[in-house]
């Protein structure tokens, strides 16, 4: 893979990757008003994206604000279909095929065959092994204050721009990058959002691997964990990757962020994880029970079957089933 992005932008603007990413994008949301009114003339939209895409005169449209309250209060900005569109392709095209590669391989969100239940595994048995080396052990994890609201997007394409050399791309990274207003925050509501803010971080990531040599240190998103022998090395780390954030990347670490002996066990990717279990966590366990309580209800009022709702859980059951949870199956996700 070349270490530059140049003369690619033409390859892969065609006609069939973008339907392509018209039919992945649409995907579960073929109800809604917009999608079905792409749906009725696709084939006219996406000639006419096209082109609007190969003369540069494509512009990135505003967003659709709303809120939503749980696990907490978060702003959510959604952007047009049109553009859901573009940042489909552009995902698929360049931003995974050119910047996943280079990402350390204990970074775990949004990244194929990897994911929340390998971070945790991963984690538990390097606790096993660090159990093994060193009896005990000291754990630091941080969590970055306000992440995706403090992402600096002048940095953003300036590490975009280290890899990205051909000008009709950088172009329309730009449109998408400063498409919301304010110097700092991405949009969470967009598909691009979650692969730059892991293009952002693996900025730290290189940092404390290659620069810190820290051997064992696991990402997911803006939640991190690494485990060493003594809680000197562990305070002298921390000031250094909190002075790399601040310095590099503007960014600060929150008041969850600590340092803690190994016997206490970790909270990581919703569980409570240590050397012999994997435990849901209590916020995990309370979040699955309203949301099926929410279902039943919904059942029972006739607004939905109980096959429609079944496939509603089907997540829960995946995220429960690497967990130590005897009978807790059986209780939940029986709807009726």
């Amino acid at each position: 893979m070349a270490k530059t992005i140049r003369h690619e932008f033409d390859k892969y603007l065609t006609y069939d990757n973008l339907m392509k990413a018209h039919l992945l994008s649409r995907k579960g949301k073929n109800y809604k008003k917009e999608v079905i009114l792409f749906n009725l003339k696709q084939e006219e939209y996406i000639r006419w994206l096209y082109e609007q895409l190969k003369n540069g005169t494509y512009k990135h449209g505003g967003y659709r604000i709303f809120y939503i309250q749980y696990p907490k209060r978060r702003k959510i900005e959604a952007s047009r279909y049109m553009d859901r569109i573009v940042h489909r392709w552009i995902v698929d095209s360049f931003l995974n095929r050119y910047f996943v590669n280079q990402f350390i391989n204990t970074s775990y969100a949004c990244i194929k065959n990897r994911g929340m239940h390998k971070a945790s595994m991963d984690v538990q048995n390097t606790m096993k092994h660090c159990k093994r080396i060193w009896q005990n052990y000291y754990i630091l994890k941080m969590d970055i204050r306000k992440y995706f609201q403090n992402i600096d997007k002048d940095i953003l394409m300036n590490i975009l721009k280290r890899k990205v050399k051909e000008e009709k791309l950088v172009e329309l990274l730009e449109k998408i990058v400063y498409s919301n207003s304010g110097k700092k925050g991405l949009p969470i509501g967009n598909y691009t959002s979650q692969i730059f803010a892991n293009i952002y971080l693996n900025e730290i990531d290189q940092y404390i691997k290659h620069e810190l040599k820290v051997k064992y240190y696991f990402r997911y998103m803006d939640d991190s964990i690494l485990f060493v022998k003594t809680k000197k090395e562990a305070i002298e780390l921390l000031e250094k990757i909190k002075n790399y954030l601040k310095i590099k990347l503007e960014l600060e670490l929150n008041d969850k962020t600590q340092i803690f002996k190994s016997d206490q066990g970790v909270n990581f990717c919703g569980y409570k994880i240590n050397e012999y279990r994997l435990k849901l966590r209590d916020r995990g366990k309370k979040a699955i029970k309203q949301k099926v309580k929410h279902l039943k209800e919904e059942v029972k009022k006739g607004n939905m079957s109980s096959k429609e709702a079944s496939r509603f859980i089907c997540g829960h059951l995946g995220y429960m089933k690497y967990a130590n949870t005897r009978n807790l199956e059986e209780k939940l996700f029986y709807i009726n």
